[in-house]
């Protein structure tokens, strides 16, 4: 898998997971929610074990700028909230700085 699926995946196994808390506590959904919302959180950990990262917090870090993207995705797909160009804009900074973290050089 490469890494950039991998965050794709964790990001959305992420949001999805959390989105189920959030329509447990703030829309009034059963408590049901939870059991799919639990397993997609323990699937967004084990995502996130896969990337190829000497350092869990650099790993941590890139996938920040993804999970950014991705939530501004699922506001405009799943809760029908077309992202504005700020919030464009601040998701190409992240993306932009997620790149740097993964692609920077380093020493050996």
């Amino acid at each position: 898998m490469t890494t950039a699926l991998v965050y794709l995946g964790a990001a959305l196994a992420e949001i999805a997971g959390c989105f189920a808390f959030w329509a447990w506590l703030r829309l009034g959904h059963s408590a049901w929610w939870l059991v799919p919302g639990t397993l997609s959180l323990f699937l967004f950990a084990w995502l996130l074990t896969l990337v190829d990262a000497a350092a869990a917090g650099r790993a941590f870090a890139a996938y920040g700028g993804v999970y950014i993207a991705a939530s501004l995705g699922w506001l405009w797909l799943v809760e029908g909230i077309r992202p504005d160009r700020w919030d464009a804009t601040g998701a190409g900074l992240c993306l932009a700085g997620a790149l740097v973290i993964l692609l920077g050089p380093r020493a050996a």
